[in-house]
């Protein structure tokens, strides 16, 4: 069986930077094991198959190398940029089936695509010293305003993670076993670290993203986590403004990159969550199984 996968890169600051993603369309007769096969000769973290659905527009799972995973913000961008750039959809709001429920997707006129999440769940705080043996650091160096160690998620369980500045965060290399072996006992995909010392004054924080369970040492932009670290600043008071939220990642990996979080707030409560960013087509690969 011949497939075709097409190549994206989703958010971009500069034309080195984003993340890359698959993407194939009309994938209903790939097996599990074909698209885990799949997404390991394409070698990016994550590859999209699309398919019909009898609940949404379209059906969309996400494969990395060794598992599915129930959501991925650059590969939902990289998949509704395709499909515009094909002329299979146009600007407007579109329906998703995602193994994290159905979700909104926006496309607007500048080609941006908006991915909505869902709501934020707050779960397990976690004390430093839990964590020290994986970053191999002092505990000054995840104090931070009194911000906790926590379980966030908007369709993704990642722990979030507080450094003091951009140099100690690019400076921390994870032992990734142990890293692995903390997200399988939490039910985690992966820790999402941060600093609100960002490299330009109007971001919200500079981000670095590892999910080693799920065979990806460290990502270069990761939709589904900034969406969460949103919900996360805005509950513990470090950001009042909810438009436009935008994080920097990559920096570290020399993929610049740059996500935008949306989020809507009545009574204090966030209702609605959405994370943006374009993709461009950067080439397709031909995969005989």
């Amino acid at each position: 069986m011949k497939t075709v996968v097409n190549l994206l890169n989703s958010f971009g600051k500069t034309e080195d930077g984003g993340n890359p993603a698959g993407v194939v369309l009309d994938a209903e007769n790939i097996s599990d094991e074909q698209r885990k096969e799949i997404s390991k000769i394409v070698g990016y973290s994550e590859t999209a198959f699309v398919e019909k659905s009898d609940k949404a527009d379209f059906k969309v799972r996400f494969f990395t190398p060794t598992e599915e995973v129930d959501l991925c913000g650059h590969a939902t961008i990289a998949t509704y940029s395709l499909l515009l750039s094909k002329h299979l959809i146009k600007i407007g709001t579109y329906s998703q089936e995602l193994k994290a429920g159905v979700l909104a997707v926006e496309i607007l006129e500048d080609g941006t695509v908006l991915m909505a999440q869902s709501l934020p769940a707050f779960s397990d705080t976690f004390k430093i010293d839990e964590i020290l043996d994986i970053f191999k650091c002092s505990e000054d160096v995840f104090t931070v305003n009194n911000l906790p160690i926590q379980i966030v998620s908007t369709g993704l369980r990642d722990v979030f993670v507080p450094v003091k500045d951009r140099v100690i965060l690019d400076r921390l290399a994870p032992d990734f076993s142990k890293m692995a072996e903390f997200n399988k006992k939490t039910n985690t995909i992966g820790f999402h670290l941060f600093t609100l010392d960002t490299l330009y004054k109007e971001d919200a924080g500079y981000c670095r993203n590892f999910a080693p369970l799920y065979g990806i040492d460290e990502e270069s932009a990761t939709g589904s986590s900034n969406g969460a670290l949103a919900c996360y600043l805005y509950e513990y008071g470090i950001i009042n403004h909810t438009n436009n939220v935008v994080f920097e990642q990559g920096y570290r990996m020399n993929k610049l990159s740059e996500i935008v979080a949306k989020l809507e707030i009545l009574n204090k409560k966030i209702t609605t969550v959405k994370i943006g960013g374009k993709a461009t087509l950067i080439g397709e690969k031909n995969i005989d199984l």
